[in-house]
């Protein structure tokens, strides 16, 4: 009975982000390897739970589509539109590998990336010309992807990082930032919120920016997996700073409202989180203690 939830959750999850981060089992050499950051690392902690993970992905994904350029990019150069789940599944991948894989595989799925947006390059919806390997584009995509993520796991993880802890986690993933080709990283909360707060000027609810909002809303899954995904991408929108809510035309919910899904959200990660409990992160603590 308990393998049997366990394997249709394995199924909920596989579905909804195409494949999720892959074998487990391939992060599992070579021993002792601690990859970029290491198990003591406050980015092992955080990435680890795949639903604040899951819940902080949709809110990159919501930001990251209000900046024209950094759009433009996934717009021409991308299945996005027409594989959300793929492109969901490819990112899984990148985070597992750069957080707990060892170094080889984290340094080389980077140089993919890398020499991946050196070829994506274009005009924007505003008739600007845009480059993926743009420093400030990355940094824009850095910044959201770090602070939605945090966010999310102070709210429906662990409350109880330290405001030391939770800058730690900016300065480690500064490091990454850079190695992607992104400048002038902050490596504290405060200054990454205000790092965000900078690109005000840059950002537009434009008609490309409105599609992929709107399929972010209404995320495409079958019926068996629909109640979870809607759960998810309410919980990624109302992740989302105020500012962008207005911006995008979305209601602030409210107080009772963030309670409820709260709630939801909790007693739903429990049995998701039993099911994953042995997934990559737990692989690549027994690869760096030699553990069998």
């Amino acid at each position: 009975m308990i393998d049997s939830i366990r394997n249709s959750l394995r199924t909920i999850i596989l579905e909804m982000v195409g494949g999720g981060s892959g074998s487990p089992v391939a992060f599992l050499t070579p021993k002792g390897d601690p990859g970029l950051f290491g198990p003591k690392s406050i980015a092992w902690r955080v990435h680890a739970d795949f639903i604040s993970m899951m819940i902080g992905g949709i809110g990159s994904l919501c930001l990251q589509a209000l900046h024209p350029q950094a759009l433009a990019g996934v717009w021409d150069h991308s299945t996005f539109r027409q594989d959300l789940k793929g492109r969901l599944g490819r990112t899984a991948f990148f985070i597992a590998a750069t957080t707990y894989g060892p170094k080889e595989m984290a340094l080389k799925i980077i140089e993919k990336v890398n020499k991946i947006h050196s070829t994506v390059k274009g005009t924007d919806e505003m008739g600007s010309p845009y480059c993926a390997s743009d420093p400030q584009l990355l940094k824009w995509v850095h910044l959201t992807e770090t602070y939605s993520f945090l966010k999310a796991y102070q709210k429906y993880c662990s409350p109880s990082l330290t405001p030391a802890e939770v800058d730690q986690y900016f300065k480690e993933m500064r490091v990454l930032g850079e190695m992607m080709g992104a400048t002038d990283i902050p490596a504290t909360l405060y200054d990454t919120e205000q790092a965000i707060l900078s690109f005000n000027d840059e950002l537009r609810y434009g008609e490309r920016a409105k599609t992929i909002i709107d399929l972010l809303a209404h995320f495409p899954s079958s019926l068996q997996v629909k109640p979870f995904t809607l759960l998810i991408t309410r919980a990624g929108f109302a992740n989302l700073p105020e500012w962008a809510l207005d911006l995008i035309q979305k209601p602030i919910p409210s107080p009772l409202e963030k309670i409820l899904l709260s709630t939801s959200v909790n007693l739903v990660a429990i049995p998701i989180r039993e099911a994953l409990k042995n997934g990559v992160a737990a692989h690549s603590y027994k690869r760096v203690y030699g553990l069998n």
